[in-house]
């Protein structure tokens, strides 16, 4: 749809809020230009509606669309099946923003599938700060950056989090076995991100790339059997999906892939953006990030048990492809993307991870 079109956009406000109106209309999520770890493409636009109740009430929504890419969302009714479970999915998630509608575009804002153009999906709107701008901040100040009381607060409420939503354990063998294949073959899982590497790529030879994939491979049947691991999972726990308020209260957003998987999913996707944010500014590991990093894994650990890290090596591979992907950090140096995935290439190798390991990223 082109952003400017507002017209399907009002006609959908004013389906859902009878006698309301559409105010205000503008795009979310901006990247500065030169920030640490820098946002390209991803999965879609977001766009910040304002709208005004019949009885003058003023309500911010988001207005979620989702983009063709080359991470299995090529055809459109991938990117119709993505919206639609982030509707299913969404109220299964405590401290979530919810999701109100979900629909496609076409002449009338909510038509038939037969004219229909777009998938969209409507949701509250979070207030607060990105929780990557608070890594950012301390990655800015490099050598001399210090994890403060706060910094280290929000890392022990945000691992607390998961640890009690990992608890909820929905007993779900096709569950269990979709999500273990989707971490190897999806669109969006280790092939898929393989996949979307171009050529010649600094960092990420083919030969490495390869290797990482068998290994996986390897892992999905060692993982395949276990279905007493499942949990109800985020499945997309990182920076840019946290929203903080005041203190350590916070918003999640985006909860993907169906909410059920491995607890490793979770606790990974947020863990290996502490020495990823230390890579691209030197000198703030030991101050900054590596008691994030500690405090992030004690907490999670203190109160869900250990068994975690069975399964953490696959998802850390994973997550280390992501952040090395130039579709998502086009600024990423040569150097660090070979870090990250040379380290996932080690981490494959062991049978269970030790977060010790994260030292060798830090010679």
């Amino acid at each position: 749809m082109d952003d400017l079109d507002l017209a399907p956009v009002r006609r959908a406000v004013e389906r859902l809020f009878p006698g309301g109106r559409l105010l205000a209309c503008r795009p979310l999520g901006a990247e500065p230009a030169g920030a640490v770890a820098r946002k390209g493409g991803g999965y879609g636009q977001p766009l910040r509606l304002e709208v005004e109740a019949a009885d003058g009430a003023r309500r911010v929504l988001v207005l979620r669309t989702a983009s063709a890419n080359e991470f299995g969302h090529d055809r459109r009714a991938d990117r119709a099946a993505e919206l639609l479970l982030a509707y299913d999915t969404f109220g299964l998630l405590p401290d979530h923003v919810r999701a109100l509608d979900v629909g496609l575009f076409g002449p009338d804002g909510l038509t038939s599938l037969r004219d229909a153009g777009e998938p969209w999906l409507l949701t509250t709107f979070a207030e607060g700060r990105l929780y990557a701008e608070d890594l950012r901040a301390l990655a800015a100040r490099g050598a001399a950056a210090e994890a403060s009381p706060l910094d280290l607060a929000r890392a022990r409420a945000l691992a607390g989090w998961l640890a009690r939503l990992h608890r909820l354990r929905p007993a779900d063998p096709v569950a269990w076995r979709r999500a273990v294949r989707d971490l190897v073959g999806s669109g969006e899982g280790i092939f898929g991100l393989v996949d979307a590497y171009p050529e010649g790529v600094p960092g990420a030879p083919a030969a490495l790339l390869r290797r990482l994939e068998s290994k996986a491979l390897a892992w999905r049947w060692r993982l395949r059997g276990r279905s007493d691991r499942l949990a109800r999972v985020h499945g997309d726990f990182h920076p840019f999906n946290l929203v903080f308020g005041e203190g350590t209260a916070f918003t999640a957003l985006d909860a993907s892939r169906g909410a059920a998987g491995d607890p490793a999913d979770d606790l990974t996707a947020l863990a290996v953006n502490y020495p990823f944010f230390a890579l691209q500014a030197p000198g703030s590991w030991p101050g900054a990030f590596r008691p994030l990093w500690r405090a992030c894994w004690e907490a999670y650990l203190a109160e869900a048990g250990d068994g975690v890290l069975e399964a953490a090596p696959p998802f850390l591979a994973w997550r280390a492809l992501v952040l090395g992907c130039p579709r998502f950090y086009p600024d990423l140096a040569g150097e660090v993307r070979h870090a990250l995935l040379a380290w996932a290439d080690r981490i494959l190798d062991r049978a269970r991870f030790d977060p010790a390991l994260v030292e060798g990223l830090f010679p």
